[in-house]
C-alpha cells in the first residue's frame, strides 16, 4: 500500500497552520512544512514560520534546514520531505504536508521532471539580459520558442520565465515538451489534499492583520539584524515579499508607513497567485474554511477509513470565496519558489 498522508494547502495568511496543528493533535499526526521561506534559519518573523510554542503542541519537519545563503531547489524539497514522511510512517503516526508553495507540492505528489538543472551562467547571462532588456522583453522571446509556457507567464514572474528560457537554450526543446512527455502520473502516495476556501474579504483581513502583526514583532529589526550578521541583501531569500520592501524601507526609499502597505498589497497579489497555480490542480479539494473547521477532522477522518478518496463527495465546499476564476494577466502567473 501507498503512504497515505494529508495534503493541506491554501494561500498565505488562510489558516492553515493553525488548522493543521488542531488535527495533527486530534489524528497523532506531525507536519511536514511546504514553505519555500521557513526552510531557512534566520528568517522567522517575515516566513510566518511557526512558533516555539507551536512546535511544542505538535512536531514539525524541514524548518531551519539551510542557510540563507544555501541554494533549495523543488527536487531538494521532494527529497527532504519523502524522507520526514517515510520518518512519520514508520513511527506509526500521519504525516500532515501543510503549505502554499504549490511547486514543492506538485514535485512532491507527481514527481519531476527530465528537464535539466540550473545553470549558472546561462541564468545570469539571462538575468543580466531581464534587468538591461526588461522582463517584458524575454517574454516575448519566450513566446517565440515556448509558447505553452509563455502563455502561463505573467512578466512580473521573471523566474519562471528565465527558468523556460534557461531549458530552451541548454536544450533546443521547450519546457513544456518536458512537462508533456513526464505527465506528472508519479502518485508515490494515497493522498487527500485539501484547499482552504475562504471568502475573498477575509482572507484579505487576514493579511492586512498578519502583516501588522509581523511589524510589531520586529520585522524591520529581523532584517537589519540579518544584514548587520553579513548576510548579502540580494540573497534569494530577502527578494521574498515582507523582506523586499523592509530592505526598500532601510535603504531610505519607502517610509514605514508606505512600506507597510506595500507588502499588503504584494501579499494579496500572492494570495491571487496561489489561487491560480490551485485552481489548476485537480486532485484539490477545496473546503470552506474557517466555518467548516469543526467537521473537516471527521472529512479526513473518513478518508483515512476508506481510503480511495475520489468517490466520495466532498461535502465541504461553497460558493462566493476566492477560488472564483480571477481574471489572467491581472497580476497572476505559474507560482514557482516565491510562493508561501
Amino acid at each position: 500500500m501507498k503512504p497515505r498522508i494529508l495534503v493541506i494547502a491554501g494561500p498565505t495568511a488562510s489558516g492553515k497552520s493553525d488548522l493543521a496543528i488542531e488535527l495533527a493533535k486530534q489524528l497523532d499526526g506531525e507536519i511536514v512544512c511546504a514553505d519555500s521561506l521557513t526552510i531557512y534559519r534566520g528568517l522567522d518573523i517575515g516566513s510566518a514560520k511557526p512558533t516555539p510554542e507551536q512546535r511544542r503542541r505538535v512536531p514539525h519537519h524541514l524548518l531551519d534546514i539551510r542557510e540563507p545563503t544555501q541554494p533549495f531547489t523543488a527536487a531538494d524539497f521532494r527529497a527532504e520531505a519523502g524522507q520526514a514522511i517515510d520518518d512519520i510512517h514508520k513511527r506509526g503516526k500521519l504525516p500532515l504536508v501543510v503549505g502554499g508553495t504549490g511547486l514543492y507540492l506538485r514535485v512532491l505528489l507527481h514527481g519531476l521532471t527530465d528537464a535539466p538543472g540550473e545553470n549558472p551562467t546561462l541564468r545570469q547571462q539571462l538575468t543580466t539580459r531581464a534587468i538591461q532588456e526588461g522582463p517584458e522583453t524575454l517574454l516575448e522571446e519566450l513566446h517565440q520558442v515556448d509558447p505553452v509556457t509563455a502563455a502561463r507567464c505573467h512578466p512580473n514572474n521573471l523566474v519562471r520565465i528565465l527558468r523556460a528560457l534557461e531549458v530552451w537554450h541548454a536544450t533546443g526543446s521547450p519546457l513544456s515538451s518536458f512537462h508533456q512527455r513526464h505527465g506528472f502520473g508519479d502518485q508515490p502516495y494515497d493522498a487527500l489534499l485539501l484547499c482552504l476556501d475562504l471568502a475573498r474579504e477575509t482572507l484579505y483581513r487576514r493579511i492586512d492583520r498578519r502583516v501588522e502583526i509581523m511589524l510589531s514583532a520586529g520585522l524591520v529589526d529581523e532584517v537589519r539584524g540579518l544584514l548587520q550578521a553579513g548576510l548579502p541583501d540580494d540573497v534569494k531569500p530577502l527578494q521574498a515579499i515582507g523582506y523586499k520592501e523592509v530592505l526598500a524601507h532601510l535603504r531610505g526609499e519607502l517610509t514605514l508607513e508606505a512600506m507597510l502597505e506595500l507588502i499588503k498589497r504584494n501579499t494579496r497579489h500572492l494570495a491571487k497567485r496561489q489561487l491560480t497555480w490551485f485552481r489548476r490542480e485537480p486532485d484539490l479539494q477545496w473546503v470552506a474554511y474557517p466555518q467548516n473547521s469543526a467537521t473537516i477532522a471527521a472529512f479526513v477522518a473518513m478518508f483515512l477509513r476508506e481510503g480511495e478518496w475520489s468517490h466520495v463527495q466532498n461535502p465541504l465546499q461553497h460558493s462566493g470565496s476566492v477560488s472564483e476564476p480571477v481574471p489572467q494577466g491581472a497580476g497572476q502567473g505559474d507560482c514557482t519558489d516565491d510562493v508561501r
